[in-house]
This record gives C-alpha cells, structure tokens and sequence, in this order.
C-alpha cells in the first residue's frame, strides 16, 4: 500500500489515534459511549470501510491507555479501569502519581504485546471451552462476588462489601436494561452508573481537601520481572472475556485483583487492570475475526460499519495505537497531574461533579441524572467501612449471575 493509499489510512488510524486520547482523558466517559458515537458518523465518513475500521479501533485501543489518567488525577473512572481507581488514587495523594502512570503504560503496553502471539492458541483454547463456562458462569461470577468480601482485611470491611455488592447489583438489576430518551444516541446506564458509583464519592470525599499535591519522581518501586509477571496476570483475565459474551473488562479487572499478590499493593493493581483492559480489546478483535461476533462496545463500532475483517490492517491500527498510548500516557499524564494539582480542590471537584450529571443527562436523559445521584449514594458505602470500591462491581456481577 503506497502513495495515497498510504496517505490515507495513516490520516484514519491518526484521526481514530486522536479520537481515542480526547474520549480517554474526559472523566467518566466509557469506551462503549465513545464506540457508539463513533458507530453513529462512520456512514458520513468519506473513506473505506476497512479504514474507518481501522480508526475505530486505534481509538478503542488509544482508550484503555488514556483512561488510567483521569483515574488518578480526579478519581473519576470509566468502567474498565474503577477497579483499579482507588489503589492508583492513593498512590497520587503519596506524590507517586507520575510512577503510576508508567506502571500503567507499561502494563498495557505489555499486554498489547503479550496478546499478539497468545492471539491464535487462546481464540481456540476458548472456543473450545465457551459452551462449558457459559453453562458454569453463574458459579464463576458468584465465587468472584465470595472472594471479594473474604478478602476483606478486617469483619467490618467485609460487612462494608457484602452491603456494596447487594446495594450495587440490586441497582444494576433495576436501571441496566433501561432504555431512555436522551439527548445521545449513543446512551446506556452505564456512564450515570459508573459516574455515580466510582467518580462522585471520590469527588465529595475531596471538596475541603488540599487536591492533588506536588509528585515525585517517577522510578518504578517494582522491578520489570515483577511488572511483566502482574502484566501477564491482566492479560491473560482480558483474554477470557474478550471471548465472553455480556462479560465486561470491568468484570475482568475485578477478578484479576484476586489474583495479585498483596505485597504489591497498589502498584499491582495499576499495572494488571492496564493489562486487562488493553488486552480485551484485541482478544476482542481475534474473537470477531474468528467467531464472527463482537463482544465488546469498540468491536460492535468495528463490525457496524461492515468492513472486511483483515487482520493485518486491523493489527497493524492496534500497533500504531499502542505505540501511540503509550507515549501519551506520559507526556500527557504527567501534565493532566501537573494542571489539576494547581487547582482549587473544592471548586474543581464540585465543577466535576455538576459535569457528570451533565454527561449523564446526555447519555441517559433526567433517568441517567436520577441514576446517577442513586448510585453516588451507594458508591459512598465502601470507604465508610474501610472496604475495596472494587466491591462495587456487583452493579454488573449480580444481573450477569442472574
């Protein structure tokens, strides 16, 4: 592919590389409310399928990079990264928020890596084995709910996850297959959902308080075997739910906690839910190649625009997005630390919290705004009891067990 041909398919995946950074640093917006968008203009963009494919893709990718820096200057997440939000969050109220970002890049780096060669025996490893977790999913989901609460460090933390767990399911049970008026077509529960339980407790907790203070420098506390072996422990929990079907990164993510040695802390969590979410978008696109169905909000954007399913293209846009978020998580991620730690904390926070009703009215009209305030009031459970926000999951693990 030379000339302009060339030309062009460097213009889309640099359009979906810029995309993907702009969607990943705005607070509380999901991948799947960005994919849905872009699934929405993909029919006006003058171009290639192929290559609108290809844009949408380095977007998604460029994504699960980006999103870890909102996490942790303002502690407001999307989906796939609120595992991880708070551990990291800590991490920047030490002055180590520039580490954290690097232990992020690198685990989502890595995992761009690492899923490239693990691409073809695990998309026949899981198709293998899909009929058998599918019929066990409802066991696996409920020992991942058991486990949170047990490794809970003292009695009243895990009465603090069971109380999140129930109050947080029972909400996704009742609002995640609601379909309001809102101004956005591309809308869901998810965005007011997640706003309210993982960014407005954050925020309320940081009205009266000193803000992000001066960081540190930014040399890891680990070392790269131990970040590669935490970055193999995300990849691997991405891979089984690029291939599951309703089984969401954030799931993932929470799962992936259980398996990371205590010793590591936060440091760990950062660099295996990176891992995971990166690399469930590319065991995602093995497993629409493979499978012909898309599992995750990005590859339903992908397969929306009816492109054929090359494989080098596709891969070759995730390559160039890596590469691309990788370097942005840095160089921009220290700068979004830079800029919020020289703002006022209160009126900050509070602007932040008024704009998250604001994004949920537009992804879910007055319904998202309701819900969002509903599920800021369970998400301030967990800090109450001393217990991981992880537990918060249960928003989607209970409707997925039921």
């Amino acid at each position: 592919m030379v000339g302009t041909g060339s030309f062009l398919v460097l213009a889309f995946v640099t359009g979906g590389i810029a995309l993907g950074a702009v969607s990943g640093l705005t607070p509380g917006l999901h991948a799947n409310n960005m994919a849905l968008l872009l699934a929405g203009a993909a029919p006006s963009a003058p171009g290639p399928p192929l290559y609108v494919a290809m844009a949408m893709l380095a977007a998604g990718v460029v994504h699960t990079f980006l999103d870890i820096v909102p996490s942790l200057a303002l502690g407001v997440p999307d989906a796939a990264m609120a595992a991880a939000a708070l551990p990291g969050h800590r991490l920047v109220l030490k002055g180590r928020g520039r580490e954290a970002l690097r232990l992020s890049a690198l685990g989502s780096g890595g995992a761009a890596v690492l899923a490239a060669p693990l691409s073809v025996p695990v998309t026949r490893l899981m198709t293998a084995a899909w009929p058998l977790l599918r019929a066990n999913l409802r066991v696996v989901l409920a020992a991942v709910a058991v486990l949170l609460v047990l490794t809970e460090r003292t009695p009243t933390a895990a009465v603090g996850a069971t109380v999140s767990l129930l109050a947080s399911g029972l909400l996704g049970l009742a609002v995640l297959d609601l379909t309001p008026a809102a101004p956005l077509a591309a809308g869901g529960m998810l965005a007011p959902l997640f706003a309210g339980l993982f960014g407005a407790p954050v925020l309320v907790d940081a009205v009266g308080g000193g803000g992000v203070p001066p960081q540190d420098d930014p040399v890891l506390a680990v070392s790269r075997r131990e970040v590669g072996g935490l970055t193999g422990v995300g990849t691997v929990a991405g891979a089984v739910v690029g291939y599951v079907p309703a089984v969401s990164s954030a799931v993932a993510a929470t799962a992936a906690l259980l398996a990371v040695p205590g010793r590591y802390g936060a440091r760990g969590f950062v660099v295996a839910t990176s891992g995971v979410n990166t690399s469930n978008t590319i065991f995602a696109l093995f497993a629409l190649v493979a499978l012909g169905t898309p599992r995750t909000g990005v590859l339903v954007a992908v397969d929306s625009v009816g492109a054929p399913p090359s494989l080098p293209h596709l891969l070759a846009a995730v390559a160039a997005a890596a590469a691309a978020g990788f370097g942005l998580v840095v160089t921009v991620g220290d700068r979004y630390l830079a800029v919020v730690g020289r703002l006022d904390a209160t009126k900050l926070s509070l602007g932040i919290l008024v704009g998250l009703a604001g994004l949920s009215y537009l992804f879910a009209g007055g319904v998202g705004v309701v819900v969002y305030l509903a599920a800021a009031v369970v998400g301030l459970v967990p800090a109450r009891f001393r217990a991981r926000r992880a537990n918060l999951m249960g928003v989607l693990l209970l409707p997925l067990a039921l």
